[in-house]
Parts: C-alpha cells; sequence; structure tokens
C-alpha cells in the first residue's frame, strides 16, 4: 500500500475507486446533477463520477461550482476527492457538502480505478489496490 500526503481541507474518511480528470474541473456547466462530465473539452466527457473519488488537480469557473459540490454531496454522488490545488470553491463545496477532500498531492501517482482511501483527518491518502 503506497501513502501520499497531503494537505487536509475538508475532513472525513472515505475509500473507493478514483477516476481521474487531468484537466482543471468546473463544476458549474462542467458536471450536471446525475454526476456525468459534461465538459466536452474534459477527457472524463459523459463519464460518471458517482460513487467515486474525484481526482484532477484544480477547480475552474464559477463561485455557483461549490453549491454544484454541496448538491452532488447530499444526493449522495460525490463521495471524495484529491486535488493537486485546491482553490476556494472546491473547498468550500467540499467543506459544505462534508466531503473529505486532501490537496497538495501528487495526482500523477494515481491511476484510474485504483482503490484509495481519503483521509481528510490526516491529510493522506492511501492507494490500497493499484490498477
Amino acid at each position: 500500500m503506497k501513502e501520499l500526503k497531503g494537505r487536509i481541507i475538508s475532513k472525513g474518511i472515505v475509500e473507493g475507486e478514483a477516476i481521474i480528470s487531468k484537466s482543471p474541473v468546473s463544476f458549474l456547466g462542467g458536471i450536471n446533477e446525475e454526476g456525468i462530465v459534461t465538459d466536452k473539452e474534459n477527457e472524463l466527457f459523459g463519464k460518471s463520477i458517482v460513487g467515486k473519488i474525484f481526482v484532477f488537480p484544480t477547480g475552474k469557473g464559477s463561485t455557483v461550482g461549490s453549491y454544484v459540490i454541496y448538491a452532488l454531496s447530499k444526493q449522495g454522488i460525490l463521495k471524495g476527492m484529491i486535488n493537486s490545488e485546491s482553490e476556494p470553491i472546491v473547498a468550500t463545496g467540499a467543506i459544505l457538502g462534508k466531503i473529505p477532500l486532501v490537496d497538495k498531492v501528487n495526482i500523477d501517482e494515481i491511476k484510474d480505478g485504483d482503490i484509495v482511501v481519503v483521509d481528510g483527518n490526516t491529510g493522506t491518502v492511501k492507494i490500497k489496490q493499484s490498477n
């Protein structure tokens, strides 16, 4: 098991399958209310983040994105997140939605489909099973 050290943004512990976007994500217009990536510029276009640990470098776009993250949390769609650099929109949404979030992590160490544990209490990410 590999452990990556990062920074605590939003507390909580969650385990799940990683889905990775190599490009920044806008939650307003980039992800719909069903958890499908709708941003045509993103390599995950058409894929679902439902029940996954969403790994992406950073957020972009409107401050309304915080409320989209919150809504995805309340619907049980967004489980956990890992960022290279969490900016205020993503951080606020994660905290409001009680979604475990760790940043300052080298996301290149995580592969699509890896089983990861996001520990927002200690600021660590454990890769339990590599894809």
